[in-house]
């Protein structure tokens, strides 16, 4: 079985193509969804982070909160980098797990990853698929999702690959910017493609 990395910029719209192949029977892990769960209370992580960061990293459940924690770290580099230094060998293991090939019918399974390109995550890949959206795109959708300043959304962008150094590593292109009907068009011959490829 071969792994498909998906990945775009924030607000490029993962979770809507990443839907799109789910409708073809794809299955897909999610690298979001690993680094939540990663951090739940009880997580050793956790520990290490609310230890790092103060208590008052934590909600009222305990939880961590993560729009804090990302004001923090967008605000100071060292402490993104300490926190990434923690957090990514853990959500790669956590991946290689949740992949295991014996999980899946298809010849493929995706890899869906905002930070498949920046770690070392791309090497666990056979194939890079890349969702491109123009940046003024990416800064509406992000600001409207999410309720954040343009600042802010801005900071995130700038703190991520650049869109040209994306484009240049994808083995593959799907132009979110354009209808539903046609992305999800362009989803369907990729995938058609892919099982050829893999079959």
């Amino acid at each position: 079985m071969k792994i498909v990395g998906l990945t775009g910029g924030i607000g490029s719209g993962k979770s809507t193509v990443t839907r799109l192949f789910g409708e073809h029977g794809v299955h897909w892990v999610d690298a979001d969804d690993v680094a939540r769960e990663v951090v739940e209370p009880g997580t050793p992580a956790l520990e290490r982070i609310s230890e790092h960061f103060g208590k008052n990293i934590l909600t009222s459940e305990g939880a961590l909160d993560r729009a804090q924690l990302r004001g923090i770290v967008f605000e100071k580099p060292e402490e993104r980098a300490w926190l990434e230094r923690l957090l990514h060998p853990i959500i790669r293991e956590e991946l290689i797990r949740q992949l295991n090939p014996e999980n899946y019918q298809l010849p493929y399974v995706l890899l869906v990853s905002p930070l498949l390109l920046e770690t070392d995550q791309h090497e666990l890949v056979d194939r890079i698929i890349v969702i491109d959206v123009p940046e003024e795109t990416q800064i509406g959708r992000t600001m409207a999702r999410d309720n954040n300043s343009r600042e802010q959304v801005e900071r995130i962008i700038a703190a991520q690959m650049s869109r040209e150094d994306r484009l240049a590593r994808a083995d593959e292109v799907i132009d979110n910017d354009r209808p539903l009907d046609e992305v999800t068009r362009q989803v369907r011959e990729l995938h058609e493609r892919l099982l050829v490829d893999f079959g």
